[in-house]
């Protein structure tokens, strides 16, 4: 089953829904408490979009007024809650994001897929360069996570982690990739060389041109 196509798809919008769900908030006190959860590593904050995601939501009926406070000269805090209807919608959004995998076509699996149109040995370059990224991107992660985890449950940082396993998962991958590429073992390499060194395409490429690997 596929998730539905909702009204917002704005991930922040759904984290305002969860946080709306605990309690009435301010905007400034939703941004607030993301953060303070470690929040900002999974979703993206801005304070002046956070405003026009609650003005979305209480358009369609997924937030509403709760209160309006006012503490001596200050400005007036509108403080906002969740409606029967948005907590409808978030917990079946949230319900969909969890139990569907979702094609998200990441930028990196992009690149993969048109690799061949460099050379092979530029493509170690730069391959060794974002694995020296990501090793210092794991370095990190793990520093917020060992920060978080002094402070915060387990429950607020799983995505934290789930985040450091995929950096990890994904140098692996480059690692066996790159050592692959060394010894001269992946499939296709000799074909990538000759099509660089020519300027000509291989001919077992063209033999791929109408066939569907999919058909038995």
């Amino acid at each position: 089953m596929g998730a539905k196509r909702r009204k917002l798809s704005n991930p922040l919008a759904l984290a305002v829904m969860a946080l709306l769900s605990e309690r009435p908030m301010h905007p400034y006190e939703i941004a607030r408490t993301l953060r303070q959860r470690g929040k900002e590593n999974s979703v993206k904050i801005n304070f002046g979009s956070l405003y026009t995601v609650v003005q979305n939501l209480q358009k369609h009926g997924y937030v509403e007024v709760a209160d309006v406070q006012r503490q001596g000269n200050r400005p007036e805090r509108t403080l906002y809650g969740l409606t029967g209807a948005g907590r409808e919608e978030m917990l079946d959004w949230l319900a969909d994001l969890v139990a569907v995998p979702a094609r998200e076509f990441p930028l990196f699996e992009t690149a993969l897929s048109l690799v061949g149109v460099l050379p092979p040995d530029e493509v170690v370059v730069l391959l060794e360069e974002r694995l020296a990224k990501l090793d210092v991107e794991y370095a990190a992660g793990r520093a917020v996570l060992t920060r978080l985890g002094k402070t915060l449950p387990r429950l607020f940082v799983v995505e934290t982690e789930y985040a450091l396993h995929m950096t990890a998962a994904q140098a692996d991958w480059i690692r066996g990739l790159l050592r692959e590429m060394a010894e001269g073992t992946l499939t296709g390499i000799d074909d990538w060389r000759r099509f660089h060194e020519t300027g000509e395409t291989p001919e077992e490429w063209r033999k791929l041109e109408g066939e569907d690997p999919l058909e038995p």
